[in-house]
C-alpha cells in the first residue's frame, strides 16, 4: 500500500541515492522478489527492525560486513504484517537503530513513540556507514519532501 502513498519516505530515498544504491520491492504475501531471497540466501543483507519478542541472539550489533539493507517501508501495523507473513525475512539477521534523534516526519498521526520514517532510517545507517555525504544529500531531499507534504495539506484545508 505504500508506494502509492504520496506520503511514502520510501520514495524520497530511491529518488536522492538512485536506483543503483536503493530499490524498492513491492511485497507479495505468496510470491517473493527472487533478486530478494538471492540477496538473503548470501547472507551479507540485514534486517533494520525492532521486535521486543525476537530472540537476542538474532540481532546483530556490527554493520562492517553488511552490504544491504532491506528496510520494510509502511505504517508500523503494516510492518509487522509484512515481517510476520514473510518466514525468509524471519531467518535473516536483525539490525535495531538507536537514535537520539526525534523523527521530523509529521506527516501521518500515530507515529510510534522513538520511530523513525524510512528516510530517516536510511539517513541514520548512511551516517553508520561513514557515507555522510550522501546522508545529507538525502536529509535535504527530505526536508524539501516535508515542506511540500505541509503544503499541500496546508492548500488542500
Amino acid at each position: 500500500k505504500e508506494f502509492k502513498r504520496p506520503s511514502n519516505s520510501g520514495n524520497i530515498v530511491v529518488e536522492s541515492l538512485g536506483e543503483g544504491r536503493a530499490r524498492q520491492i513491492l511485497w507479495e504475501r505468496n510470491v517473493p522478489d527472487k533478486d530478494l531471497l538471492s540477496t538473503i540466501e548470501a547472507g551479507k543483507s540485514v534486517l533494520l527492525y525492532h521486535d521486543p519478542h525476537i530472540p537476542e541472539e538474532r540481532y546483530i550489533d556490527t554493520l562492517s560486513d553488511i552490504e544491504d539493507f532491506l528496510i520494510l517501508d509502511g505504517t508500523w501495523q503494516e510492518a509487522r504484517k509484512i515481517y510476520n507473513k514473510s518466514p525468509y525475512l524471519q531467518s535473516m539477521k536483525i539490525f535495531s537503530l538507536s537514535s537520539d534523534n526525534e523523527s521530523r516526519y509529521n506527516i501521518r498521526r500515530n507515529q510510534k513513540e522513538g520511530g523513525l520514517c524510512t528516510a530517516e532510517c536510511v539517513m541514520e545507517l548512511l551516517k553508520l556507514k561513514g557515507e555522510d555525504q550522501d546522508a545529507e544529500i538525502l536529509n535535504n531531499s527530505f526536508l524539501n519532501f516535508l515542506e511540500r507534504m505541509i503544503s499541500r495539506v496546508i492548500l488542500k484545508k
